[in-house]
């Protein structure tokens, strides 16, 4: 689920790794709160990796753009449940937390679906929920902006690297929020307040990482 608000261009610029900027759409940069369910993750085209392919993810992220136009996610942070991809992310230079992060689907007596987080360190929290509307497609021009993201911008030993992630357009849809407890964006150095902007829901998409370059190369 994709939850997003609107921030002044220079707030985003501030957290722009060296050679890309703030990729605005009407006149806004934007910030995500995104929670999303990895299953069966694995290393080119093996099988999943059991046991630490499959975790919950929330992310607080940004927009990028390259002075060629590539368009990018950047991370500001990424709360998962396995300490094990945690460490393994933190080495390449993503910013991944430990954290507990559950899911929780909806079933027959709440049609809401959310994600709550809390870390072992700091004590940030979060929790949301949306009800998906699966009768009412969202493929306007800001959902498609904020979603059809195709790597990632990261800061790695003094470089800015771009990572491809290859997938095919998410199916979305809009949704109601229904709860919003959020400590991670603040947590992050960014400030938004009232309800968000866009609120999106996807059953997901099958996607894959390239292999990094380094900008200007």
């Amino acid at each position: 689920m994709f939850l997003h608000w609107r921030i002044p261009y220079e707030e985003a610029a501030a957290f722009m790794p060296s050679g890309v900027v703030p990729d605005i759409f009407d006149g806004s940069a934007w910030v995500g709160l995104i929670g999303f369910r990895m299953q069966k993750a694995g290393f080119g085209r093996g099988p999943a990796v059991p046991f630490f392919g499959d975790f919950n993810e929330i992310n607080v992220r940004l927009y990028s753009r390259e002075p060629d136009g590539t368009r990018g996610v950047v991370f500001l942070s990424l709360d998962a449940d396995r300490l094990a991809v945690v460490l393994a992310a933190r080495a390449s230079g993503i910013p991944y937390v430990w954290s507990h992060a559950r899911f929780r689907p909806a079933h027959s007596g709440n049609p809401a679906t959310g994600y709550s987080v809390r870390r072992f360190r700091h004590g940030a929290r979060s929790d949301f929920a949306v009800v998906p509307a699966f009768d009412d497609v969202a493929a306007d021009p800001l959902s498609v902006h904020l979603t059809a993201r195709f790597g990632l911008h990261s800061r790695f030993r003094g470089r800015t690297l771009y990572i491809p992630n290859t997938h095919s357009a998410w199916p979305l849809f809009r949704a109601e929020l229904t709860v919003l407890d959020d400590g991670l964006i603040s947590a992050a150095g960014l400030n938004v307040t009232g309800p968000p902007d866009s609120v999106l829901y996807s059953p997901g998409v099958r996607t894959r990482f390239g292999k990094p370059r380094v900008l200007g190369s």
